[in-house]
């Protein structure tokens, strides 16, 4: 494929990725009320156990309330469209697939958007934690104003984070199934892939408490060794069916069995 069609492939597949986000954003601006309810839910709990008025969310432009409602719109069609963009790069990744690829772009989409909408909603779950951990800092007679776009971008972020910390495994056993990356590589370098991840943790979360990262990092040290498995059972399978594993690492000086 010359590079012309891999730039029209990645059109095509970028129109079709944004088709899908704006249908699911026309949901999102449908349901934005309640959306927003539940998206400043965490600082009316924070306030209602304080037992006063410590945070509020305000808008402070004109036009604040409108571009809000754009933005909490796109990051719902971002979550509603993921099987369609997630599908969409995967096949950009790995073009002209056999019929065994595509069985394993099937089981990639029906891993990932799980993963990515569960890491959504663990965020969604840990989200509260962070409100009272940052709001824990105000003194009692002070009040936080918190301006409308800064805390929903905030929310989005952290939300955000959650889900594509979750699609860490599913690339790699992606990889590891296009044989692009054996299981042992990844075993190899654990001590390293540990710390990668918690300092992606610590660097998208976007709250001072550990208890954000450390929500975000250990399901994805789980995931990882999960993905290392799943690799190796991978690994196992290709090599019963290749018959020159047996002989392919010999030394140049020993015979094959063949």
């Amino acid at each position: 494929m010359s590079l012309g069609d891999h730039l029209r492939e990645l059109r095509r597949r970028l129109v079709i990725s944004l088709i899908a986000i704006i249908i699911g954003a026309a949901i999102g601006w449908w349901q934005y009320d309640w959306i927003f309810e539940k998206l400043v839910a965490p600082i009316k709990d924070v306030a209602a156990e304080r037992g006063a008025q410590i945070a509020t969310v305000n808008f402070t432009g004109m036009t604040d309330a409108f571009s809000i409602l754009i933005t909490v719109g796109l990051f719902v069609g971002v979550v509603l469209a993921s099987p369609v963009w997630l599908y969409q790069i995967w096949g950009f990744i790995v073009p002209g697939l056999t019929s065994r690829e595509k069985r394993t772009a099937v089981f990639f989409i029906g891993a990932a958007a799980p993963l990515f909408l569960a890491g959504c909603v663990l965020g969604y779950v840990t989200l509260p934690k962070a409100a009272h951990a940052l709001l824990s800092f105000t003194p009692e007679d002070a009040t936080n104003i918190l301006p409308a776009d800064t805390y929903l971008n905030f929310v989005l972020k952290f939300i955000m984070a959650f889900g594509l910390a979750f699609l860490l495994p599913v690339f790699l056993v992606g990889l590891n199934a296009a044989g692009v990356l054996p299981a042992r590589v990844m075993l190899k370098g654990w001590r390293p892939a540990v710390f990668l991840i918690f300092l992606f943790a610590a660097m998208m979360t976007p709250s001072p408490d550990p208890w954000s990262m450390i929500f975000l990092a250990v399901p994805m040290v789980a995931l990882f060794f999960a993905a290392v498995g799943i690799g190796a059972l991978l690994d196992r399978r290709r090599a019963k069916r290749d018959v020159s594993a047996a002989w392919r690492n010999l030394p140049d000086d020993q015979a094959s069995p063949i």
